[in-house]
């Protein structure tokens, strides 16, 4: 069975991925825009720095946002000079870190989406006299819904899974950093394999329910042919 540091571990994981998605569906948004409608030089080094994370070993990336939140690292001077103090093993450190590791599981989908939409509809719009902001919600958000699911999903799932970034820059303070996978690298260390196939089975079982819901979003061949 589930034991009190088990369900901390779970919640706080809960609370880390909501957060986190929250956060890139913001960033991750106009980041993905751009990429589908500029024509700048800058794409492409752009593009390859958001992918960066699909290629880096997570402990590789880990090291260098420990360096870069530490006390001497360049945002932890500046959140100490604000008075934030450190952001490495925190909440809010994980929150970063988790922040880039998953923005290219946002900023991927979103893209594609965008890309899909193409320029007519908001043109069609604009005629008609919608302003930006009226653009972006009747027409983008409808028409790109798929994408945003998807963005959105990918990006708490992947936020879930993660286990060299958190763990190197924050660490396995209880109740403050550790999250499932690093609790369920503790039960396994310690040869407590009954409560690792408790977490286990309950991220496979929550993986195939995600994997489930999003390939229900997409259209059958028979369907898109019946449109």
């Amino acid at each position: 069975m589930l034991s009190h540091s088990d369900l901390s571990a779970i919640w706080l994981t809960a609370q880390l991925a909501s957060t986190v998605t929250a956060v890139l569906l913001v960033i991750g948004t106009p980041i993905a825009w751009w990429l589908a409608h500029t024509h700048s030089w800058w794409r492409r080094p752009v593009a390859a720095i958001i992918a960066m994370p699909l290629v880096l070993p997570p402990t590789v990336m880990g090291f260098y946002l420990l360096l870069f939140m530490a006390p001497q690292g360049w945002l932890g001077q500046l959140t100490q000079s604000l008075g934030m103090g450190s952001l490495v093993f925190t909440f809010w450190g994980l929150v970063v870190g988790s922040v880039i590791y998953s923005l290219p599981f946002v900023v991927q989908p979103l893209y594609n989406a965008l890309l899909a939409l193409g320029e007519r509809p908001l043109e069609v719009a604009a005629t008609l006299g919608a302003g930006p902001w009226d653009r972006f919600v009747s027409v983008v958000l409808p028409m790109a819904r798929s994408g945003f699911i998807t963005a959105a999903a990918l990006g708490f799932a992947h936020t879930v899974g993660e286990f060299g970034v958190v763990l190197m820059i924050g660490g396995n303070i209880p109740e403050e950093t550790r999250v499932i996978s690093v609790l369920l690298y503790d039960h396994v260390e310690a040869l407590d394999y009954a409560r690792a196939h408790w977490l286990s089975g309950g991220l496979v079982v929550f993986s195939f329910l995600l994997l489930l819901m999003l390939y229900g979003l997409q259209k059958t061949p028979s369907a898109s042919r019946a449109h």
